[in-house]
């Protein structure tokens, strides 16, 4: 069976709505983007060390931001599975050199 498409609209900063055709099991996952977004948008457009940035250069900002977030959680994912296939091969070891103890 085909997902359900959901046509949404959302807003990121102060640029206009844009619409979005998505899946409906990501709904979540794209409000908690536009909302993250905003948030962090919103409190470094207040902050007074920001105060000579235009609000494109903010939204700049903002989004190095979040791609630096991304990629480090892409390097740390890496490395985790990295981990995870080490510890798997190091356990299919031990349990094929343990004696077989079936009758």
């Amino acid at each position: 069976m085909n997902e359900k498409i959901l046509n949404i609209s959302i807003r990121i900063a102060d640029q206009p709505r844009m619409a979005l055709r998505i899946p409906a099991s990501q709904e979540e996952v794209v409000r908690r983007a536009e909302a993250n977004i905003n948030e962090l948008w919103r409190k470094w457009s207040a902050m007074a060390e920001f105060k000579d940035k235009s609000s494109a250069e903010i939204l700049a900002m903002v989004t190095f931001r979040f791609a630096q977030l991304y990629f480090s959680a892409e390097e740390a994912s890496v490395r985790a599975d990295k981990t995870l296939e080490s510890l798997e091969r190091s356990l299919d070891r031990i349990i094929h050199n343990l004696p077989d103890t079936a009758d």
